[in-house]
Order: C-alpha cells, then sequence, then structure tokens
C-alpha cells in the first residue's frame, strides 16, 4: 500500500474559504488517515462550559491533583465522546499512536491514570472527533478548505488553543493575517 498519500501525525489548518462554519480557523490534530478514512480531534477551542476537573469527577475520579484545564472541542461527530491526545510516555488499553508524535486514547483507563499521577506528562482532552469517509479527505483538500502542516508535539501541547491554528502557520512560514478566501486571478 502507497502510504504517501495518507497523512496521520499531521495537522490540517482550516483556510479562510472553508464553506463549513463548523471548521472556521480549525486545527485538526489528524490521526488516523488510510484508504478507509480518516479521524481527527480539532484543537484549537476550548469549550467554555466544560472543564477536565468537572469531566473527571462525572466518572468518580479524583481530580484534586489534576490541572483545571478546559476540554477542548474535538470536532462535531459524537461529541460527547472523549479522547485524549497525549504523549507518547503512556501507553494503554486501546491506544493509537500517530507515527512517532503522540498517541490517542479514548477509553476510561486514561482518565483514570490522569486522575491518579500516573498518566501521560502532556495531554489535551477533547469532546467530539472529525470524520472522514473513503476519499472524502482527499477531495476536500484539492479545494480551498484545508491546509496541510506537519504535525509538530511541541505546537499540538504547549501552544494554547486559541493561538494554534496562527502558530501553525507561522512554524510553515506563512503570516496567517494575509490569508483571505477565494482563488485570485492576475
Amino acid at each position: 500500500m502507497d502510504q504517501s498519500r495518507f497523512y496521520g501525525g499531521h495537522f490540517l489548518l482550516a483556510l479562510p474559504g472553508m464553506d463549513d462554519m463548523r471548521f472556521d480557523h480549525s486545527v485538526i490534530a489528524l490521526c488516523v488517515h488510510d484508504e478507509h478514512g480518516a479521524l481527527g480531534i480539532a484543537v484549537g477551542e476550548e469549550m467554555e462550559e466544560v472543564r477536565l476537573r468537572d469531566l473527571l469527577e462525572s466518572f468518580d475520579i479524583d481530580s484534586s491533583g489534576v490541572p483545571d484545564m478546559p476540554v477542548l472541542r474535538g470536532g462535531p461527530v459524537e461529541p460527547r465522546r472523549g479522547f485524549v491526545l497525549h504523549s507518547l510516555d503512556w501507553t494503554g488499553q486501546d491506544m493509537v499512536q500517530v507515527d512517532d508524535r503522540w498517541g490517542l486514547s479514548g477509553s476510561l483507563d486514561i482518565l483514570k491514570a490522569i486522575g491518579e499521577g500516573r498518566g501521560p506528562s502532556r495531554y489535551l482532552v477533547a469532546l467530539g472527533y472529525a470524520g472522514w469517509g473513503a476519499g472524502q479527505l482527499e477531495q476536500e483538500m484539492t479545494g480551498e478548505s484545508w491546509f496541510l502542516a506537519p504535525g509538530n508535539k511541541d505546537l499540538l501541547f504547549e501552544t494554547p488553543a486559541r493561538r494554534k491554528w496562527s502558530a501553525i502557520f507561522a512554524a510553515m512560514g506563512i503570516d496567517s493575517s494575509h490569508l483571505v478566501s477565494g482563488a485570485g486571478s492576475a
């Protein structure tokens, strides 16, 4: 199988011409991409109404030793389903390793590990995901919807959600303030 056309471990950044306003200025950490489709977690928008401690306590997990960080709006698909993007210093049941960059876990064992202080050193928690059927993402990438950038652990885990979009463009040498929608003509 030709892996060169699959982009797991990359970022997808919504371009200003994105038709779907749910993804306006989105940054998607693409976790799975193969001939069957793609799955990614949006990492650029915090949920105002949900914090990590609230989420842990809803599962009866002691959150007293956990920083009260925001939970991210991971995408429009299954918005009540939780996911954790995390450093590779933790592995657990059903973890998906995304290249050599990060892991994706969606089971309660990672939340329990975080609550007990034995979880990954770096992590982001999100509700929901973005998903594409077979060939759908490739089709969207031929238009004016997405910009593909290499994945970067430091940008993923260390950059605040609201700054990720412009920071990733900047890492690519692009000033995001100059991006406009639509194609030009000479």
